[in-house]
């Protein structure tokens, strides 16, 4: 399971991609997630032993291949299910009056 950093910069990953058809550089990624150079490449380098990017030669982001673009469904907490609705009890104020 991913960390919220680690998603988040998959996330920042994947939207520059998206929309600019280009990846962000070490400088966009410090000022987007607002952590330094190390910490951004620790991020990475999670991503890229959890096979969502591949980044074989590491002196520039323009080099990254994102492999999934999104947390995997079987990665993510599962949330516990929510209790039916309360019903209501006295009806008779709706209907009498």
């Amino acid at each position: 399971m991913l960390s919220d950093y680690e998603r988040k910069v998959l996330r920042i990953l994947y939207n520059y991609n998206s929309g600019r058809r280009r990846l962000p550089t070490f400088h966009e990624l410090t000022v987007k997630t607002g952590k330094g150079r190390p910490d951004v490449m620790a991020a990475l380098n999670a991503l890229m032993d959890a096979e969502y990017i591949h980044w074989d030669d590491k002196s520039d982001t323009a080099n990254i291949v994102i492999l999934e673009g999104w947390e995997r469904e079987s990665e993510k907490p599962k949330l516990p299910k929510a209790p039916p609705p309360a019903q209501p009890r006295n009806l008779s104020y709706w209907t009498e009056y």
